[in-house]
């Protein structure tokens, strides 16, 4: 099981709304367009891969579908990379959530670090993934 992990969020003041909002659905969308093209597939053929239609694989792409975390869980399997470097750009640093009384420390990884399954994930090829 991976470990909790806690985000800050800058909320502006006018908008109450998250500066970050659908930015993770582009930075999915990337990482995925970057993963398919290293493996060499086209659009249409990476969909058969997964079980999706050539045109969700580019709405995915292009940051306009919100995929669920199972989603994302399943889609990491399929690809044989961690979760984290689909939902991930570049570096990033965070604090572990603790239980009380325990210390937490920073956090730092580059997404390119996580090349393969987390542990415990089986190497089976799931079955094709559902539509978010």
């Amino acid at each position: 099981m991976l470990p909790l992990i806690s985000l800050s969020i800058r909320w502006t003041a006018s908008s109450k709304v998250s500066r970050m909002e659908g930015d993770l659905q582009h930075v999915v969308g990337a990482n995925l367009r970057r993963l398919r093209r290293q493996m060499g597939h086209s659009q249409e053929s990476f969909g058969e891969h997964v079980g999706w239609h050539r045109t969700f694989v580019g709405a995915v792409e292009r940051g306009e579908r919100n995929l669920t975390l199972r989603t994302v869980e399943r889609l990491a399997q399929q690809l044989r990379v961690h979760p984290l470097a689909l939902l991930f750009d570049g570096v990033a640093a965070f604090t572990p959530v603790v239980d009380p009384g325990q210390r937490s420390r920073p956090v730092t990884f580059a997404a390119e670090a996580l090349d393969g399954p987390p542990r415990g994930h089986a190497s089976t090829r799931p079955a094709p993934l559902p539509r978010s």
